[in-house]
């Protein structure tokens, strides 16, 4: 199995998981983090709705608790002809990752899109670098 297939059955798996009781929209994602291990997270709603916890943002804590540091390529599952991360997610995204990095985006069928972190968000904030 390929690593975009890997990502999108882990992404995929953390979809079915997710809680959506309010927006009833299933979000799945997985990242392969620069220690070669894949980390998954899911949406989590709550009733203070739309204040949640996103699938990028649940994957991107897990790899920093598991260890990880930077995001090497990345899935994200919703049940949507094209499911892109919210504006948040995608900084979030690109705090842990480069502009060249690849964020596949998919339905329940498959990888419908690829971007780069660039073409996502061409000009994010960035952490100032202090000598």
């Amino acid at each position: 199995m390929s690593a975009v297939q890997t990502l999108f059955e882990t992404a995929l798996n953390a979809q079915k998981a997710a809680y959506a009781p309010y927006s009833r929209f299933k979000v799945g994602a997985a990242i392969l983090a620069d220690d070669g291990k894949v980390y998954a997270g899911c949406n989590v709603e709550n009733a203070a709705f739309p204040e949640g916890t996103c699938a990028e943002a649940g994957a991107i804590a897990a790899m920093i608790l598991g260890g990880g540091s930077r995001i090497a390529e990345a899935v994200v599952v919703g049940d949507a002809a094209l499911c892109t991360p919210c504006g948040g997610c995608r900084q979030k995204l690109k705090e842990f990752s480069g502009d060249d990095v690849v964020i596949h985006v998919a339905n329940l069928d498959g990888i419908r899109r690829s971007f780069t972190m660039a073409e996502l968000l061409p000009a994010g904030f960035e952490l100032e670098q202090k000598d």
